[in-house]
């Protein structure tokens, strides 16, 4: 096997069927995807934000950007005919989404929409005023709306967690849901831009922990020809026992363009394949891991991200095609190595970089010294003590940890000591369960009371037992807090007694200064009405329903935060 992709993989090589090409525009892939069945979903050219498989905050990214001009409004078409199965509104998230299920077993998603067209903006209202809220998830049969290719179902926005107009636009297939790269399918973005390596990492693995402590060294490159790169160091890297590599690169489609994902990774020593990572297929199950495939300790110092080409015991996901021994390495000593990274981008576009390794013996290896608990990543993990408690499923970790906590004193206005919880440098897959002993915390205040972060504010959580309890994925240091102030209001073009009659909506500005916005509800003559929320701005608004008659009105707003506290806005207004 490992002969097979030794000769699969190289940059001027194979696509996956071992059969040399001429051309070394060869990508790897797992299967025949169809071409031209799906149209681009604007009338626009294709031009990319962000590629399928970027590295983001907390996911890989699992569709492509299509930029609109930098504005509102673009019409969006079906990419072929199907039916839309669902339809849904969040806040934040994909914000305004259709999906469209296609009869050849693929389903697209257009996320980020202003709005929907009239049949897909009855079936939302529909929902919403039935279930009386404004974020709806709606399944829609497969009857109801048949489209063909083409066919106008809204307009590109910028709603929800976007940070700009554009169009998110994702291909799945339909009976996994399991996000596919877009381009694969023939939609592909003009890129004649070669990927761009900005340096390697290397990790000494000899510990069996991996964390902040672990040892690093940066190794700088230079490109020496067009996607040829070497180390700017003239000798080779030394190495000894367990080590492992790590490389922090990026694609553009243009000069000083988007930096964008790639879409394969491979690493070779003496010509063998020791690594492959290929962004082909996602499991949304499973995105969250990409904070194990990064260096995530030196990520939150650094905020450079480095693609480590061997896999921690726990992460789950699967975009490693090749991995040898789980990507760490270990040569015989007192020899020199020949190495090489192969990046590619989804066009073929191909960057090589060519370096030495040398092994040295050692005679006696560093090793971590333990300061804590040794938490395992493949058991339930418990710590507690009279003021904590701490229960940690199995499966929370991505590989071992030594579980450190202390205290600090107790902050103005908390109701406990600081607990410190190991640190924010160690990432975790799903939550556990954390439980703080208020201290001094009045029984008035009890319905009040949240664990803050000192990193992140607000976690969330609930007073009963005697104890604040939350299910978090954050590591840390946390107190006991209490939010005992409502959220604010301000109206933008609307003050009492005023006449509208000129305007299509009323507008709000809604804040909360510490757990949330949890719910927003409007009433106009005593009856609910839909009000929509951008959270980017805090904008709330209103759009008038053309039916509503002429004359005196009342209208109410109540926005509510997490522990319950609210803020209540009236007027009068003629229409």
């Amino acid at each position: 096997m490992m002969n097979k992709y030794r000769v699969l993989y190289i940059c001027l090589g194979l696509a996956i069927s071992i059969q040399v090409q001429a051309q070394y525009k060869d990508i790897i892939t797992s299967r025949e995807y169809p071409q031209e069945y799906f149209r681009n979903p604007l009338n626009v050219a294709m031009d990319a934000s962000g590629t399928f498989g970027e590295l983001r905050s907390t996911h890989f990214h699992a569709g492509d950007d299509y930029r609109t001009q930098q504005r509102i409004g673009l019409p969006l078409h079906a990419a072929a005919e199907g039916y839309v199965s669902r339809v849904r509104v969040q806040i934040g998230g994909g914000g305004n989404s259709v999906y469209i299920d296609h009869p050849n077993g693929y389903t697209t998603v257009y996320l980020h929409m202003d709005k929907f067209n009239d049949a897909l903006t009855n079936v939302i209202r529909a929902e919403q005023y039935k279930q009386k809220r404004f974020d709806v998830d709606v399944i829609v049969d497969p009857g109801v709306v048949k489209l063909t290719k083409g066919q106008y179902i809204g307009n590109a926005g910028n709603t929800g967690a976007s940070g700009g107009p554009h169009l998110h636009f994702e291909i799945r297939d339909t009976k996994t849901q399991r996000p596919l790269n877009p381009q694969l399918f023939g939609l592909r973005f003009n890129d004649r831009f070669l990927p761009t390596i900005n340096n390697i990492m290397v990790y000494d693995l000899n510990d069996d922990l991996f964390n902040e402590h672990t040892p690093r060294q940066v190794m700088q490159v230079k490109a020496i020809r067009n996607g040829i790169y070497t180390l700017t160091q003239n000798t080779p890297i030394k190495v000894n026992g367990k080590f492992g590599l790590g490389i922090n690169t990026i694609d553009r489609h243009r000069a000083g363009g988007f930096r964008n994902g790639v879409y394969s990774i491979e690493l070779f020593i003496n010509g063998e394949a020791i690594s492959t990572v290929v962004f082909e297929e996602l499991d949304f199950n499973t995105s969250r891991g990409i904070h194990s495939y990064i260096d995530y300790p030196y990520w939150r110092k650094t905020k450079a991200k480095v693609q480590k080409s061997f896999k921690d015991p726990g992460n789950p996901i699967e975009i490693f095609k090749v991995l040898k021994n789980v990507g760490v390495i270990s040569l015989p000593d007192d020899k020199v190595y020949d190495a090489k990274y192969v990046v590619k981008d989804i066009a073929g576009n191909c960057s090589e970089l060519n370096f030495k390794i040398q092994t040295v013996a050692v005679t006696q290896r560093t090793q971590q010294k333990r300061q804590g608990a040794l938490f395992k990543y493949n058991t339930e993990n418990t710590f507690e003590n009279k003021d904590i408690q701490i229960n940690m499923p199995k499966g929370v970790l991505y590989s071992d940890l030594d579980f450190t906590y202390n205290t600090a004193p107790q902050p103005v206005g908390g109701y406990s000591v600081i607990h410190r919880v190991h640190n924010n440098l160690t990432p975790l897959f799903s939550t556990y369960n954390l439980r703080i002993k208020p201290t001094n915390l009045p029984a008035r205040l009890e319905s009040k009371a949240l664990l803050a972060s000192v990193e992140n504010g607000s976690e969330g959580g609930k007073f009963e037992d005697g104890w604040v309890t939350v299910n978090t994925r954050n590591l840390g240091s946390f107190y006991v807090a209490v939010d005992t102030v409502a959220p604010t209001i301000a109206p933008r073009n609307l003050s009492n007694g005023k006449n509208v009659g000129a305007q299509s909506k009323i507008d709000f500005t809604i804040r909360d200064n510490f757990s949330g916005i949890q719910s927003f509800n409007g009433y106009i003559d005593g009856q609910w009405v839909l009000m929509e929320y951008d959270p980017k701005n805090r904008h709330l608004w209103h759009t008038f329903d053309p039916a509503l008659p002429k004359g005196q009105h009342t209208f109410k707003l109540v926005v509510t935060d997490w522990k319950d506290n609210e803020q209540v806005y009236q007027a009068k207004f003629i229409r």
